[in-house]
């Protein structure tokens, strides 16, 4: 495209002139629009713009030097090059401070206004392609779909890209200066983290470094990052890149995978164990029982209920030592679902039901919102010890009272239960582990629970997904293959009437 001129001078026959040799020259490709005063000059460039801007210090209506910032607003990208009879030192200076290209004083040889022209425009084209390429360097790391870092020599960010932004929680704007490692970085890895940047910024090879990195909720996120450095022209490194890649799942599911082996090899050795147990268990229930009715024989009650106390306590502990038994041989060897359609929402129903005693003792208000048409394929009995689990969770964090939300609902391919609580939440550090055998915060849990959830909704082909805030609570959603009635079935689902 040709280059536009705008040449500002009340003087018309020497702009007329100025016009003739700029768009006769061969060095140029331009075209010149001419105006006679300030005013009428600025109207010019705010309808037409310009690429330079050949302006006379003094004009009728205004002074060249107050027409810079003005000019400069009404077209960005343009130059302007001040011209005058009457020049200071001073006077230049203060041109360029103001934002002039240069400065050229009456009376010039055209050569020299050429050049000038030239050289303005030529600015004009790598600032436009500067743009352009940083333009086109900011779409690639706002679209690229792994997390991008860059690191001064110090630690701090000087890139972060929209991927790094929508995990962390964090701005792009608001992180820019701020200590990477020390804002993000899980504290025990920060110094592991700062001496691979060190090693780079001293001239090492690219460093792969994993560590945790805070989400946008406070949970603990592995990301892997490979750090190269960039030279200046003095062979220092200014800037450190960092590309990183989230390998949470990944290293989840190699957990699942190694915590699936040892299960699978302690299989035979949990069989043969509960056998071993489940004997004197049984003898010792049968033992209690024969030994609560000839306490109940007893005549004298000060006696009498003291012991039978006793006898209810040791009952409570062999039943719960049953059911840690029982929990431990689901996980380590479970049997494989049935598969048959299953009413999700009556499940839900069912649990609530059986669990409303509970709720009342712990005044907790039982919200259902439980939609029509929820069919899965499954175990309805292995889908109510999920759900038992979860209402079991919910009412345990809110022994004061609270809100247990259970909510049902269907999509085009799945189902969904979730049951919501209004407790304190979850740790957002140990949202990792929560679904690891043996895993626990309660002083007498077993940590079994929620690793059973996650075993029998694997089973299904389903998964489940923690939400926590420590203001509104914990809701646990499982997702479940959809089953579509096309055809009558031999015997009506769980929970459908006919």
């Amino acid at each position: 495209m040709r280059a536009r001129i705008l040449i500002v001078d009340d003087n018309t026959s020497l702009a007329a002139n100025l016009r003739d040799v700029l768009e006769g020259a061969r060095e140029l490709d331009v075209e010149v629009a001419l105006a006679p005063d300030g005013k009428r000059g600025l109207a010019a460039a705010r309808r037409d713009g310009f690429d330079v801007a050949v302006v006379d210090v003094k004009l009728p209506d205004a002074s060249g030097l107050e027409l810079i910032a003005p000019l400069r607003a009404a077209s960005p990208h343009g130059e302007i090059v001040l011209v005058t009879g009457f020049a200071t030192v001073d006077a230049a200076m203060a041109a360029l401070r103001a934002g002039a290209f240069a400065f050229i004083l009456k009376s010039f040889r055209p050569e020299e206004l050429i050049s000038t022209v030239a050289q303005a425009i030529e600015k004009i084209s790598l600032k436009r392609e500067r743009e352009e390429l940083e333009r086109r360097y900011r779409a690639i790391i706002d679209a690229a779909d792994v997390l991008i870092l860059g690191l001064t020599a110090e630690g701090r960010v000087a890139l972060f890209n929209p991927r790094l932004s929508a995990l962390t929680g964090v701005a792009c704007d608001a992180a820019i200066g701020t200590p990477f490692s020390e804002a993000l970085v899980d504290e025990s890895e920060q110094r592991r983290f700062n001496q691979s940047l060190l090693g780079v910024v001293e001239g090492d090879a690219a460093a792969e470094v994993e560590v945790g990195v805070r989400d946008a909720v406070g949970a603990i996120r592995r990301i892997r990052w490979h750090l190269s450095g960039v030279r200046d022209g003095g062979g220092e490194t200014d800037l450190v890149y960092g590309i990183g890649i989230d390998v949470t799942e990944r290293r989840a599911l190699e957990r699942r995978a190694a915590d699936a082996e040892a299960l699978n090899a302690m299989a035979p050795l949990a069989l043969g164990l509960a056998h071993e147990i489940r004997n004197p268990l049984n003898a010792a229930v049968l033992e209690l029982h024969l030994l609560s009715r000839s306490i109940d024989r007893l005549s004298d009650e000060a006696i009498r209920e003291p012991m039978k106390r006793r006898v209810g306590i040791v009952e409570a502990e062999i039943a719960r030592l049953g059911r840690l038994l029982g929990e431990f041989l689901e996980l380590a060897r479970p049997r494989a679902p049935l598969r048959e359609p299953v009413d999700i929402s009556r499940v839900v129903r069912d649990v609530l039901d059986l669990e409303e005693e509970a709720c009342a003792s712990n005044r907790v208000e039982v919200v259902r919102d439980l939609a029509d048409d929820c069919f899965a394929l499954g175990d309805v009995e292995k889908l109510k010890q999920v759900v038992l689990n979860l209402v079991v969770n919910a009412l345990d964090v809110m022994p004061d009272g609270g809100v247990l939300r259970a909510c049902t609902s269907v999509d085009t391919n799945e189902v969904w239960l979730s049951i919501g609580d209004t407790g304190p939440g979850i740790d957002p550090t140990i949202l990792a582990e929560i679904f690891d055998p043996f895993f626990t915060t309660k002083a007498a849990g077993t940590g079994l629970g929620l690793a059973i959830v996650r075993k029998i909704v694997d089973l299904h082909g389903g998964r489940v997904k923690v939400d926590t805030h420590s203001v509104t609570g914990t809701t646990v959603r499982v997702w479940l293959p959809r089953f579509t009635v096309e055809r009558p079935v031999s015997s009506p689902p769980y929970g459908a009437t006919l």
